[in-house]
C-alpha cells in the first residue's frame, strides 16, 4: 500500500446495516498498519451509517469494536414487527427508540465539542438534512452552534432515513437525502478550507458500503409500471450522486492523495437486512484487502502512478 501522507482523512457513505462492510474493512486496515483507526485519521466525515463509524473513530473505538456494535444493535434497531410488515399503512417502518437507546449507550453524554477538545483532537463532520431550513447541516465539533449537541443526537439525526424512522425533533432526517450520501467532497473541503491542510500533504480515503447489482433487463422496459420507475429512478439518482462526488474531488482538489474504495455486491442487500451479517463482514474483509492493495474504485479514474508521484 502506498504510504499515507502527513494528514489523513476518511469519508464514509451511508448504507444502514451495510456499515458492517466498512467496519470490517477498517479492521483489515488496522491489522495492516498496526494502529487503531483513531490514531490513523484526524478527520472523519460520515453520512447516515457513516456518521456512526465516524463518531466511533473520533470517540476512540477500534474497528472491531464497531463491528461488534453493529452486530449487537442490528436486530433491535431493525426488528420484524407489525409496523414493518404493515408499511406503508404505517408512517414509518421502525421505532426510533432502539436506535436512540443504542447510541446513548455507546456514546453516553459525550458532546460534539469533546472531539475537538480531547488530547488527540479529531474533526468529526456529520451530515443531516434540515427540513425546516431546507438545507444540509454539517455538524462539526469546532462550530459554535453544534458544540453543545450530544454525539448521539447528531448521529441519530444523520441516520434518520425517511419512511424507516420518525423525523428527529420534527426537522432532521438522513444527510443522504441531499447530495452527500457519499461525503468525500465534504471531507476534501473540510480538510483544505477549514483545517488548512495542504493537499500535497493530505490523504483522503473514501469508502462505500457496497454497490448493488442493477440487473436491468431492456426487454422489460415497455412493461414497467409507475412504481417500478420510482425505485429505478431513485437507484440511478443515488448512484449518480455517489459518482459525482468522486469527480468533484478529482476536479477541484488537485494534488490531493484521494483514494475511493467500493465493492460490488453479488446481490442486493437492503439497508435493514440483519440476517446476512456474516456475508456483509465477508464483503468487508474483501474491501479491506482492496484498500491495503490500493485497488481503487474504477469510477475514480486515477492511476496509482499519478497519485504516488512516480
Amino acid at each position: 500500500m502506498i504510504p499515507f501522507r502527513r494528514n489523513v482523512a476518511i469519508a464514509i457513505d451511508g448504507g444502514g446495516i451495510r456499515g458492517v462492510i466498512v467496519t470490517q474493512a477498517l479492521a483489515v486496515l488496522e491489522d495492516h498498519l498496526r494502529q487503531p483507526v483513531h490514531d490513523i485519521f484526524r478527520l472523519a466525515v460520515g453520512t447516515s451509517t457513516g456518521s456512526i463509524i465516524s463518531a466511533g473513530i473520533g470517540a476512540g473505538l477500534t474497528a472491531r469494536q464497531m463491528t461488534r456494535l453493529y452486530r449487537e444493535i442490528g436486530a433491535s434497531v431493525f426488528p420484524s414487527t407489525w409496523r414493518k410488515w404493515f408499511f406503508p399503512l404505517t408512517r414509518y417502518r421502525y421505532s426510533a427508540r432502539p436506535l436512540k437507546h443504542a447510541l446513548k449507550n455507546h456514546f453516553g453524554a459525550m458532546k460534539m465539542s469533546e472531539f475537538w477538545q480531547s488530547p488527540s483532537p479529531t474533526d468529526v463532520v456529520i451530515t443531516s438534512y434540515d427540513l425546516v431550513e431546507n438545507r444540509t447541516r454539517f455538524i462539526k465539533p469546532w462550530k459554535e452552534e453544534y458544540q453543545a449537541w450530544s454525539v448521539a443526537q447528531a448521529v441519530q439525526a444523520s441516520c434518520t432515513v425517511p419512511t424507516y424512522f420518525p423525523v428527529v425533533d420534527g426537522r432532521y432526517i438522513d444527510g443522504g437525502v441531499g447530495a452527500y450520501s457519499n461525503p468525500c467532497y465534504v471531507a476534501a473541503y473540510e480538510a483544505r478550507e477549514c483545517l488548512n491542510w495542504d493537499p500535497s500533504e493530505t490523504t483522503l480515503i473514501s469508502i462505500g458500503t457496497g454497490r448493488s447489482p442493477y440487473n436491468f433487463d431492456p426487454r422489460k422496459t415497455p412493461k414497467l409500471w409507475a412504481w417500478d420507475w420510482l425505485a429505478k429512478t431513485a437507484d440511478v439518482f443515488l448512484q449518480s450522486a455517489y459518482d459525482q462526488q468522486v469527480h468533484l474531488v478529482e476536479t477541484h482538489f488537485k494534488g490531493l492523495d484521494f483514494r475511493r474504495f467500493q465493492i460490488d455486491l453479488d446481490e442486493n442487500i437492503p439497508m435493514d437486512n440483519t440476517h446476512q451479517m456474516d456475508r456483509l463482514a465477508g464483503y468487508g474483509t474483501a474491501l479491506g484487502r482492496m484498500i491495503v492493495g490500493d485497488q481503487v474504485d474504477p469510477i475514480q479514474g486515477i492511476s496509482l502512478k499519478e497519485r504516488s508521484g512516480r
